[in-house]
């Protein structure tokens, strides 16, 4: 299947849409890739974390607050990135992506970080049987409504 790819970079407290919606939803996607990078690769001791979302208001939460949840069911990667002054092994960088989860709507990257941080993705595009794009498209409902009942929108 063919590959899509985006780049971008993001400040502290910032959220980026990436905008994957059709007017049918029969194109699905999964990460393949998400990768980051700070700005100045070489500044010492910079931390910076950023996530993928299915919702706008988990992004703009996590962002806010730099929390990774596991349990939210919106969150379809995680990066982190660490450098310490005199670290003598490579930086830390952890990244987890929830691979089986296809989605088809528009996904937000959020930051929270000391400085600026790049980010590249990559992801795998999958053609969707109408049973598919149901599924996938009444899970980003289900979603949004739960996060609704619980005031977090």
């Amino acid at each position: 299947m063919p590959v899509k790819s985006f780049r971008g970079r993001l400040g502290n407290n910032e959220t980026d849409t990436i905008s994957l919606h059709t007017n049918t939803g029969s194109t699905g996607y999964r990460i393949i890739k998400f990768q980051t990078m700070p700005k100045i690769p070489e500044n010492q001791n910079e931390e910076g974390c950023l996530q993928l979302f299915t919702i706008k208001s988990s992004a703009v939460t996590a962002a806010s607050n730099g929390e990774v949840d596991f349990n939210d069911q919106t969150l379809l990667a995680a990066s982190f990135y660490s450098s310490a002054t005199g670290a003598t092994a490579a930086p830390e960088d952890y990244t987890v992506i929830f691979d089986n989860t296809i989605f088809n709507q528009d996904i937000y990257v959020a930051s929270k970080s000391q400085g600026q941080m790049n980010y590249y993705i990559e992801l795998e595009q999958i053609k969707l049987s109408l049973d598919e794009n149901t599924v996938a498209t009444l899970k980003d409902i289900r979603n949004i409504e739960s996060k609704w009942a619980n005031n977090i929108i």
